[in-house]
C-alpha cells in the first residue's frame, strides 16, 4: 500500500502552487488519504528522494523534490479512451455526457429534466479546452471560462486522491491557496452538481465525486480502502462508509 500513499502525495503536491504544502493540511486530510498517525517519522524519511520537511515563515511544509512528468495525469484523463473518442455526437445527449479530451463524467439527478438551451450549453463547456490540474497556476491567466473550468478538474483530482472519494467542504476550502481553489467554492460545487454531490450533516457538507457512486455504494474501491476495510473488520470496527448518506 505505502507506493500508493506516496505517489498520491507527489501528485498533491505537484498540483499546489510551489510544490509545497503546510504539513497541518495534509495531517488534517491523513485519515482521507489513508496516510499513518505519524507519517512524518515514519513514511517521509524513507523517501529522501520524493520528500523534505522544510520551515517555511516558522511553519513545517512538506515539499516536493523533484518533478515527474509521469504522474502529471489525472484520474479523469486516466479513464479516456483515446483510441476512438469522439468530439461530438449526433443531436445533444439527453445526460450531457460525450466522448472527449476535455470531457468530464456527468450524472445528473433522476428528477432533473434540462432543456435543450442548458444541455447545449454543457456540451459547449464539455469540449473546451483547459489547462492540466497539474500545469502551476501562476501560468494561468485567471477569471477566464477555461480557468474555472481548471478549477473544477483540480477539484476532482484533489477528491480522486481520497480513499473514498469524498472530502468535506471545510476541508476543501483549507487549500484554497495551495490550488487557488474558487473564492466561492460552495458555489462552484453546486453549480457543477452533474460532477459533485453535497451533502449535509449537521453544520458540516461532504463533496462526493458522483461518477465514483452507484447510489451509496463506492463503485471501486481503491486498494487503501480494501486494506483499512479488511483491518477494521479484524478488529471488529465498522466500515467508515457504512453510513454514506449519499443518494444521487
Amino acid at each position: 500500500m505505502e507506493p500508493i500513499l506516496v505517489k498520491n502525495l507527489r501528485k498533491l503536491l505537484m498540483m499546489s502552487m510551489d510544490c509545497q504544502i503546510p504539513q497541518e493540511k495534509i495531517e488534517l486530510i491523513q485519515s482521507e488519504l489513508g496516510l499513518p498517525k505519524n507519517f512524518k517519522n515514519n513514511l517521509l524519511p524513507r523517501y529522501p528522494d520524493f520528500f523534505s520537511i522544510r520551515d517555511v515563515k516558522g511553519l513545517d511544509h512538506l515539499c516536493l523534490e523533484n518533478w515527474d512528468s509521469s504522474l502529471a495525469v489525472t484520474a479523469r484523463e486516466e479513464k479516456l479512451d483515446f483510441e476512438g473518442f469522439q468530439m461530438g455526437c449526433r443531436g445533444i445527449p439527453k445526460d450531457g455526457n460525450i466522448l472527449g479530451p476535455f470531457a468530464f463524467k456527468l450524472k445528473y439527478p433522476a428528477g432533473f429534466r434540462p432543456n435543450r438551451k442548458y444541455l447545449e450549453e454543457v456540451v459547449r463547456w464539455q469540449k473546451m479546452a483547459f489547462p492540466s490540474p497539474y500545469l502551476n497556476a501562476r501560468r494561468v491567466e485567471s477569471a477566464t471560462p477555461q480557468a474555472r473550468k481548471r478549477a473544477v478538474a483540480v477539484l476532482h483530482e484533489i477528491l480522486s486522491l481520497t480513499m473514498e472519494r469524498r472530502l468535506t467542504s471545510d476541508k476543501l476550502d483549507v487549500f484554497h491557496n495551495e490550488y487557488r481553489l474558487p473564492c466561492k467554492l460552495l458555489l462552484c460545487l453546486v453549480k457543477n452538481h452533474g460532477i459533485f454531490y453535497i451533502t449535509k450533516k449537521g453544520a458540516r457538507s461532504t463533496v462526493f465525486l458522483k461518477e465514483a457512486y452507484v447510489n451509496s455504494n463506492l463503485i471501486d474501491k481503491c486498494p487503501l480502502l480494501k486494506f483499512h476495510e479488511q483491518f477494521a473488520s479484524l478488529i471488529g470496527r465498522p466500515c467508515s462508509n457504512s453510513d454514506n448518506p449519499l443518494a444521487i
